[in-house]
């Protein structure tokens, strides 16, 4: 076998084994992980990368892993971005996703992978385009100079892998992470079934449930307010805005991360069920150190 299709063969295995481990672990209720007490010393949130090397690096330092083994910590949206191929020009956030599949096998009960839209995407074929560049070309345009004519197995593996995805994690009671949150459910209440049943092809088209949840951008107090009553939940942690400093809080249920520049932030929850939304503010942290990060 040559060094690329070995290349080739691993990346397979990792995204094959990496959804497996996502499908069946014992944290999991339908397609939400579920945290708490027994499970868990605290989480750490992560939001929008987007092929960022240097925040992903600094995001593993941080959350040091093997020193603690009841830590979790929550990646999403990793694909569409960063680094780029010399000569073609290919997106190599691809290599991201196959890192990510990598520590759900090394760190099977603590990494934990949301899907988003930009995955989602990736998923269905749902075109993209940012800044004149369609996304999905040039992420496929990306695995097609790593992989040669081995792209079709891979890409194979790595559509099983996205669709194995869990699509929110419950922090104790109170406490929801997703991508971003459904618009108007003050209007058109959200189909919360699809939190615990086998998702559909519908589900995930363009008006599907899920394109619902990790699509929306819908900030008002009455749309989140109808949410959490809906869902029984009293905090959103979402991604899926960019925001300035890294963070925002628009309303008072929720509370937007982003970690795509060096002014990126992550939250760090201890378990409990007693947080509200100021606590949970007061442990945001910022992935660089500030006056660096504001220099750079």
């Amino acid at each position: 076998m040559s060094v690329a299709a070995s290349v080739a063969q691993n990346t397979v295995e990792s995204y094959q084994k990496a959804g497996r481990i996502l499908r069946e672990s014992s944290l999991r209720r339908g397609n939400v992980v579920h945290l708490d007490a027994s499970n868990t010393d605290d989480v750490m949130v992560t939001a929008d990368l987007h092929g960022n090397r240097t925040n992903f690096r600094q995001i593993l330092n941080l959350a040091a892993l093997e020193s603690n083994p009841h830590r979790h910590l929550v990646f999403q949206e990793v694909c569409h971005g960063g680094p780029t191929y010399p000569k073609a020009g290919g997106c190599m956030s691809h290599l991201m996703l196959e890192d990510i599949a990598k520590l759900v096998i090394r760190f099977p009960d603590q990494v934990h992978f949301l899907i988003s839209n930009h995955e989602l995407a990736e998923l269905t074929d749902f075109p993209i385009m940012k800044a004149g560049k369609m996304l999905n070309l040039m992420f496929r345009c990306g695995m097609g100079q790593m992989y040669g004519d081995a792209v079709p197995v891979v890409r194979a593996a790595q559509l099983e892998f996205l669709s194995s995805l869990p699509i929110a994690i419950r922090i104790g009671d109170q406490i929801m992470v997703s991508h971003s949150l459904p618009k108007q459910c003050d209007d058109e209440p959200f189909d919360a079934s699809i939190f615990d049943r086998e998702l559909t092809s519908h589900d995930r088209a363009c008006g599907g449930s899920l394109h619902r949840l990790v699509w929306g951008r819908d900030f008002r107090q009455e749309n989140v307010d109808r949410l959490a009553e809906q869902l029984g939940v009293e905090l959103f942690i979402t991604g899926h805005e960019p925001c300035q400093y890294g963070f925002a809080s628009p309303n008072s249920r929720q509370i937007v991360l982003d970690c795509c520049s060096r002014l990126g932030k992550y939250l760090m929850i201890p378990m409990s069920d007693d947080l509200t939304q100021e606590d949970l503010l007061n442990r945001i942290h910022s992935l660089h150190d500030p006056i660096l990060a504001a220099m750079s």
